[in-house]
């Protein structure tokens, strides 16, 4: 039926007769008028016989992605001949999300719009899609997909110069600062000098403070740093710079848990050695698994001094000391290895020698 004008008047034709009666008016696009007895009309009904086409949208790009949300949108280039009355974005944990799914609604009408999705499960997998209704329908745009994240922030700190070095830091969303690299000093805080020892003999034999290059080899200290018996950990000279600490077991426990809550502090298994570790197997042993590096701790397989002198992993663990002395005159200190993606809670006794990160006080 071809579409009309429809202008609906009700007159009343009065007459001083019975037979008067309403009338309804009918002005046609065509300028002819079509006049029907009320009386006559069992029900009124219009066809639209060309509701337009779809609309044309696009899906924008998902931008400032967080723990709980993301920020999405659509652009509508034409709108198919009719109105806009509803646009948005419709997003699910699922492929090919409708207005059936999860909706943000953003206005009507053609042109780029900007939605906001906000209560978002963290590190979890959306698709979103724009949508635009007409008369026609509904039309979609791309499907976009994005996964939001763990939690964990972090940003590079100030750095910190200590005996003629400066240390690149970085500053985690649970408010710790940590030294990027391992600790390569000679001397404590207060200047006084912490000895090489590069005999294994008298390397087992020691109750102070050394250190040693992995091989006492000089060329492996800019990317491994030092290994440090941990009598140079317990000494009161503190062998960070001022203001800096080696950290205790309870603060390796808020990192690692910070990263994985369920690690429980590294006695259980986790993914925070995977978040922590360097990428790539230049330095780690194949296959260096669940590497990504992803809060920039940039963590090495420096290995490790045994007590009795000899050295051992370089390549396949790093380890690293805390200064908290467990039953037994041991302490603690968390590992990393190759071949798998946690890190773990092990201790050993002062001789045995590990790499430091030092934490801000």
């Amino acid at each position: 039926m071809k579409a009309i004008l429809l202008i609906f008047s009700l007159i009343l034709i009065s007459t001083f007769s019975l037979n008067a009666q309403t009338v309804m008016n009918i002005y046609q696009s065509d300028g002819t008028l079509l006049q029907i007895p009320l009386n006559n009309i069992d029900s009124i009904t219009y066809t639209i016989t060309n509701p337009g086409n779809l609309a044309t949208i696009s899906t924008s790009p998902i931008s400032a992605i967080g723990e709980t949300y993301a920020v999405s949108g659509g652009t509508i280039t034409n709108d198919g001949g009719t109105l806009i009355t509803q646009r948005g974005v419709c997003y699910s944990t699922s492929p090919s999300p409708t207005t059936a799914s999860a909706t943000i609604i953003s206005g009507s009408g053609i042109g780029v719009f900007s939605s906001n999705l906000n209560g978002l499960t963290p590190n979890t997998t959306y698709y979103v899609r724009a949508y635009a209704i007409n008369s026609a329908g509904t039309a979609y745009g791309n499907e976009v997909i994005f996964s939001t994240t763990s939690g964990i922030v972090t940003m590079p700190g100030a750095g910190v110069t200590f005996d003629g070095y400066t240390y690149s830091t970085i500053v985690l969303g649970n408010g710790q600062e940590w030294m990027a690299e391992n600790l390569r000093t000679t001397s404590y805080a207060n200047g006084d000098p912490i000895p090489n020892v590069i005999d294994g003999t008298q390397w087992s034999n020691l109750t102070t403070g050394a250190w040693a290059h992995y091989n006492n080899d000089n060329l492996l200290e800019n990317t491994y740093g030092k290994l440090y018996n941990c009598h140079v950990v317990a000494d009161f000279r503190n062998v960070c710079p001022t203001g800096w600490h080696v950290p205790y077991d309870s603060e390796w426990n808020t990192l690692i848990n910070y990263l994985d809550p369920n690690a429980n502090g590294g006695n259980q298994p986790n993914t925070a050695g995977g978040k922590m570790k360097s990428t790539g197997t230049q330095l780690w042993q194949f296959p260096n698994l669940d590497a990504t590096n992803e809060i920039g701790f940039s963590a090495l397989p420096g290995g490790q001094r045994w007590e009795d002198g000899a050295f051992d992993l370089l390549g396949s663990m790093g380890c690293w000391w805390s200064n908290t002395l467990e039953e037994g005159g041991v302490y603690w200190y968390r590992n990393i290895a190759h071949d798998n993606g946690g890190a773990y809670r092990s201790n050993a006794g002062p001789k045995v020698g590990n790499s430091i990160r030092c934490l801000k006080n």
